[in-house]
């Protein structure tokens, strides 16, 4: 490798974070937004030759590329829903419903945007949370694009046109519809009533005790009288303290009582590992992810699924002490 091609990697390298948390807010995957990001440095790597500095940014080149991507992949993909935002609330104990063929959005682990950030942008955490994230799924690719390059990423209407290969007019109409689409979905960020992160961390510790004592009179007292709790992949999900209780304790009665909880983060919010006890240790059941505001928890978002777990590098298996169980 020559010295000008080992300098184009030292210069495009710091962009990678901010580049994988922009293809998580097009795609709402976690998995899809590493391939993509991956596909972008592989695509700025065989045209670097291409790029001409004096007609732009090399961030605003590297986003071009990264656009291009995700609309390519956006016109074979549908939307990444949240069950509460397909189908109408359940009662608690009505039999879980899978929600088969469907792609969910899913969580972005804290680690993966986390670092040093030596290309000076600070990732806005609240436009990473899981609500603003479901949000964006009700727009249309390039809606989203416009959006997330005006407003969440501070683009001017014409870095935002070149990016996406439009007119200035035709971004500013895109960004007028998906402003007035995200207000009809509740989906913008906000920080209003939010706490800081230790003290959004300590009503979910407070969470994690009173699980961990099957207290569903505890858990109870930790939630918004608005509180969602929501499944994916099923399609159940209700609201309020006191549907939520009722299925608290079906979960204590099915999975037992026994749990071995373990702190995660992700989208700038806080959560959950959760793994019940089997046999001699513990298997993982659930990745729980909490909004808490200042009145308290006001929706926990469940997942169940393998390919969220591995995102996190969750262990499977647990033995009695909390440790990575060796096979």
């Amino acid at each position: 490798m020559t010295a000008r091609a080992e300098g184009f990697d030292r210069r495009i390298d710091p962009f990678r974070s901010e580049l994988l948390a922009y293809c998580y807010r097009m795609l709402g995957s976690v998995h899809d937004a590493e391939d993509l990001v991956q596909d972008t440095y592989v695509r700025a790597w065989r045209a670097r030759e291409q790029y001409d500095e004096t007609r732009g940014s090399l961030r605003t080149w590297l986003y071009r590329i990264a656009t291009n991507v995700c609309l390519t992949a956006l016109e074979a993909r549908g939307r990444r829903p949240l069950p509460s935002g397909l189908v109408a609330a359940s009662e608690p104990l009505a039999p879980l419903v899978p929600g088969e063929n469907l792609a969910w959005l899913q969580p972005l682990p804290d680690s993966m945007v986390d670092g040093s950030d030596p290309a000076g942008t600070v990732i806005d955490r609240s436009t990473l949370r899981l609500a603003f994230a479901a949000a964006l799924q009700y727009l249309s690719a390039r809606q989203r694009g416009a959006l997330i390059l005006r407003d969440v990423l501070a683009f001017s209407a014409s870095e935002a046109a070149e990016i996406l290969g439009t007119t200035v007019a035709s971004v500013n109409s895109s960004l007028q519809r998906a402003r007035t689409r995200l207000k009809e979905a509740g989906g913008r960020p906000e920080h209003l009533g939010e706490p800081s992160t230790a003290e959004q961390r300590a009503w979910v510790d407070r969470y994690m005790a009173a699980f961990e004592r099957a207290d569903v009179e505890g858990l109870k007292r930790l939630l918004t009288e608005d509180v969602i709790m929501e499944m994916p992949p099923v399609l159940n999900w209700f609201a309020g303290p006191g549907k939520y209780g009722l299925f608290m304790e079906w979960v204590f009665e099915q999975a037992g009582t026994d749990w071995s909880l373990k702190p995660v983060a992700a989208n700038g919010q806080p959560g959950f590992a959760a793994y019940r006890r089997v046999g001699d240790g513990y298997d993982l059941h659930t990745l729980q992810i909490f909004t808490v505001t200042t009145a308290g928890i006001s929706r926990n978002s469940v997942f169940q699924d393998s390919e969220v777990f591995a995102s996190f590098g969750l262990a499977t298996r647990l033995d009695t002490r909390g440790h990575a169980a060796t096979t």
